[in-house]
């Protein structure tokens, strides 16, 4: 169902004004309007209105159709936080009198541990790609970078050569935001990085200009989505048979710092999180690593 012209009009204020306020990705974005135009079909076909004209218990039947039809809890509090957010602005811009969201609870979210690799995985992982091959070179230069840097998806696929120093051993990463870090590659993923752009970057090119620094041979950059699938490929190579994804390998970077003794707040900033309370889950990883060897090897474990 199409959404009414003036629900699509707001929502584009609305992205606009926060990419101006927050300097939000573009893949935010896109996620806040997708999940705007959910809720304004839904109150379309439901109560003929539109956003603007939502009352608090038309929201409330929103989520509840959501949880009903097996949303997440997560999901449900991403959808009403961004209601709010929504609602907050109209009221600023002074498009509406209240803000029905106001005495909506988010549902209570557990927090769940993160998935993440051994180190016996990723070391399969990184093996897994035929370096015999330019595009598997590429991956494994591509899986090397992330492994040592933990970088974003987003962030990876994007890199153009002039962001690393391969003399140095760093890589400047542009994250959300706008914000920028120095982050360590570390001597493999240097070696591969290395290995890929002296050779096999020319030929996935063939004579074609490109800013990527990890292109495909049509002469452009990888996706993200085309990069979730090379690295599910090589993971069922590898003999891993969970759920994998490049965030994956990130929690496996942060994982595995935290269990070799790094600090938290340096593992904060190489990870680009605003905030410590997100980097501090990497702590119930590492203690639950240590229940677990505990009762492996203490005799009365």
């Amino acid at each position: 169902m199409v959404i009414a012209a003036e629900d699509a009009n707001t929502i584009e204020r609305f992205a606009d004004a926060v990419w101006m306020e927050r300097g939000l990705s573009a893949n935010t974005l896109a996620s806040y309007q997708s999940d705007l135009r959910h809720c304004a079909r839904w109150l379309k076909m439901d109560a003929g209105g539109g956003l603007l004209q939502a009352r608090r218990n038309q929201l409330l039947g929103y989520l509840a159709a959501g949880v009903d039809a097996g949303v997440r809890p997560r999901t449900s509090a991403r959808r009403l936080s961004i209601l709010r957010q929504f609602f907050q602005w109209a009221l600023r811009e002074q498009l509406l009198a209240t803000d029905p969201t106001t005495r909506i609870e988010a549902p209570r979210l557990g927090r769940p541990l993160p998935k993440s690799l051994s180190e016996t995985e990723v070391d399969a992982l990184l093996d897994a790609p035929d370096i015999g091959t330019a595009e598997g070179l590429r991956d494994r230069a591509m899986l090397e970078v992330l492994y040592a840097t933990g970088l974003r998806v987003s962030e990876l696929v994007g890199l153009q050569p002039d962001q690393l120093s391969l003399s140095q051993g760093l890589v400047r990463v542009v994250g959300k935001g706008g914000k920028e870090r120095l982050v360590p590659l570390g001597e493999e993923a240097v070696n591969w990085v290395g290995r890929f752009v002296s050779t096999a970057r020319g030929e996935l090119l063939g004579g074609q200009p490109c800013d990527a620094l990890f292109p495909t041979r049509r002469g452009s950059g990888m996706t993200r989505q085309a990069f979730w699938y090379r690295i599910k490929k090589h993971a069922l190579a590898a003999g891993i048979h969970q759920d994998l994804s490049p965030h994956t390998v990130r929690h496996a970077f942060a994982t595995h710092l935290v269990n070799h003794g790094a600090d938290l707040r340096v593992v904060q900033l190489l990870l680009g999180h605003s905030s410590l309370s997100t980097t501090q889950i990497y702590t119930h990883v590492a203690r639950e690593r240590l229940q677990a060897l505990h009762a492996e090897h203490h005799p009365r474990g």
